[in-house]
């Protein structure tokens, strides 16, 4: 089977050929473009099903496989709900609007559930039964997968994992609009709007910056760092309480922050977690931006054949 697999973000729609089996995917052409999320919702579908189409055409492909930015209906494919990144994402029947677009099968998910689909089957979570995905880029996301399956939820909002309340978040704007969420705090873009609105004398424009910042030995930039791993850590714990994966396995920009944070990363968790899991390994994700769209397409394969 072959598909088309796209991975819709607030700033570029990425797309794949994919091909394979659920066992060995392979991408044999890719590419993006700009998503123009301020265009409004409408425009960025229209958009996106012009450049559906345009692949369709020229690619024998057997359907489309979706991951997206905001609460995706996994049944038809439209968007339930998006944040501010997405400004009127919500609603649109995307679903719909690509299958009249290209005549073909469309499958949609969550961008984050499919980024954790792909990593538990085909990447860092793989041989795992149970596997807690967690996301931790601009914002934060993840994801139960069990059996090769995603947990989403009565009301597809299972993995929201970056609005769980931590207390050094309090008073914290989240993307949500409620207050004192880790997203708010541990995302690369909420560390940042965290530690500048504690400075007096450094600002910073993102968490690089941050990092930077703090190993040339500013001492509340380097607090911050270390506090928002350390939290990010703790709330990762109290989700393997509940859920009691096999695995866990993190994502994303800040994954890339160095040691100190992985370091703190982990002994927030351990300060955390319960005996029975604490002693759990938190692996590095495997598969980078190609997670989404394997998972993705793991999905389609999953409808399809069912």
């Amino acid at each position: 089977m072959v598909l088309l697999s796209l991975d819709i973000g607030g700033t570029k729609v990425g797309w794949a050929i994919v091909s394979g089996g659920i066992g060995e995917l392979s991408i044999s052409e890719r590419g993006s473009i700009p998503t123009q999320a301020f265009d409004g919702g409408a425009r960025v579908a229209e958009r996106i099903c012009e450049l559906a189409a345009e692949l369709v055409e020229r690619v024998d492909v057997d359907g489309i496989a979706v991951a997206s930015a905001g609460v995706v209906d996994p049944q038809t494919g439209a968007i339930v709900s998006a944040t501010g990144t997405m400004p009127g994402w919500g609603g649109t029947a995307l679903g719909d609007l690509l299958r009249e677009a290209t005549t073909k099968p469309v499958w949609a998910i969550n961008d984050v559930h499919a980024h954790g689909l792909g990593e538990a089957v085909l990447g860092a979570g793989r041989g795992f039964r149970s596997v807690l995905t967690c996301a931790v880029g601009t914002g934060i996301g993840g994801a139960h997968i069990t059996n090769g399956r995603i947990v989403f939820g009565d009301h597809n909002l299972a993995g929201h994992f970056g609005h769980i309340h931590h207390h050094f978040a309090a008073d914290q704007p989240c993307s949500c609009g409620r207050t004192g969420h880790i997203e708010a705090i541990c995302s690369g873009s909420g560390i940042t709007t965290w530690f500048n609105s504690r400075s007096t004398d450094a600002k910073v424009n993102n968490g690089r910056e941050l990092q930077d910042l703090a190993e040339s030995g500013h001492e509340l930039a380097a607090t911050t760092f270390a506090q928002s791993a350390y939290a990010l850590g703790e709330v990762l714990g109290s989700l393997a309480n509940s859920i009691d994966p096999s695995v866990v396995v993190l994502s994303g920009s800040m994954t890339r922050s160095g040691q100190t944070w992985w370091s703190e990363v982990r002994r927030g968790y351990r300060a955390s977690a319960m005996d029975f899991v604490a002693d759990l390994e938190l692996r590095n994700g495997e598969l980078g931006s190609d997670a989404p769209l394997f998972g993705a397409a793991l999905y389609y394969y999953s409808r399809e054949n069912n």
